[in-house]
């Protein structure tokens, strides 16, 4: 059995001024107090280093390299001996860590998640949009039901992280690397609350869309040219009109439009130069 051990979270930042500031608020009101906090700003052009510098943590600056590498380097310089990874578009409830990392400092697991993910928010239209797009359940990212078992750590062993070079640099899915190479799943944390912002404007949905379409695809190549098909202005349009019809959203067939705009110009970005960033 482990006991308080301390925890380095880590949080990759980039242009995030308007989330930034609330979150560090949040993870510095933790119940579990032997920690660090780590901010890498990966390029950022906004106030988000201004905002950041204001708050008593660590701060490390690069050019744009993107989520996985940023994430990684703050890991090689974390002192911690559980790794915490969230988003600077986050918000925390306050024993979000101390339940997150419980089953690890039992013993009982090496990495952890939660499901406990709601939407901070909801009121805001695009932002419901966003979720009747993805299928998932009202206010919350991660269904009721979602295994056990799941994708995305939350909390891992350093030495775990370490040990497999951290994240593979691939796009939106880098996150989902880490089980391939440890060879297990994080088990989920029950009671560990956050709150996860969705894009809340269609500038946003338009620039978070062409990054998650910067990802693998499970058919490889042409994976992408399927993607690029749903994609397409006519399909796009009649899967907008459904999903307004189903919702009693209008709105919803301008946000599909948009929203796969972002992901067809980010697929055809991908296949030109290769990079995986936003």
């Amino acid at each position: 059995m482990l006991k308080d051990l301390k925890v380095s979270v880590i949080i990759a930042a980039f242009n995030e001024e308007r989330n930034i500031g609330a979150c560090l608020k949040t993870i510095l009101d933790q119940s579990y107090q032997n920690t660090e906090v780590i901010v890498v700003d990966d390029g950022s052009t906004d106030q988000t280093i201004k905002i950041v510098e204001q708050f008593p943590i660590k701060l490390f600056r690069l050019s744009h390299r993107g989520a996985a590498k940023t994430r990684n380097y703050a890991a090689d310089k974390a002192s911690g001996d559980l790794l915490v990874f969230v988003d600077a578009d986050m918000t925390f409830s306050r024993n979000f860590i101390r339940e997150l990392v419980q089953p690890i400092l039992a013993g009982k697991y090496k990495g952890t998640f939660s499901k406990e993910e709601y939407i901070s928010n909801w009121d805001n239209i695009w932002s419901r949009c966003w979720n009747f797009n993805q299928n998932w359940p009202k206010q919350k990212m991660i269904p009721g039901d979602y295994p056990e078992e799941g994708f995305d750590f939350r909390a891992i062993l350093k030495e775990e992280f370490i040990r497999v070079s951290g994240f593979d640099d691939v796009g939106y899915t880098d996150t989902w690397t880490l089980f391939k190479k440890l060879g297990y799943k994080p088990h989920v944390a029950k009671g560990a609350k956050y709150f996860h912002t969705n894009p809340d404007n269609l500038t946003e949905v338009f620039i978070q869309a062409k990054w998650t379409s910067k990802r693998e695809y499970k058919l490889g190549f042409i994976g992408k040219i399927v993607a690029l098909t749903r994609a397409s202005l006519p399909i796009s349009l009649i899967a907008g009109l459904y999903k307004a019809i189903q919702y009693q959203e209008p709105r919803f067939l301008v946000f599909k439009t948009i929203y796969d705009l972002g992901i067809f110009i980010g697929i055809i970005e991908f296949l030109a130069t290769g990079k995986t960033s936003k």
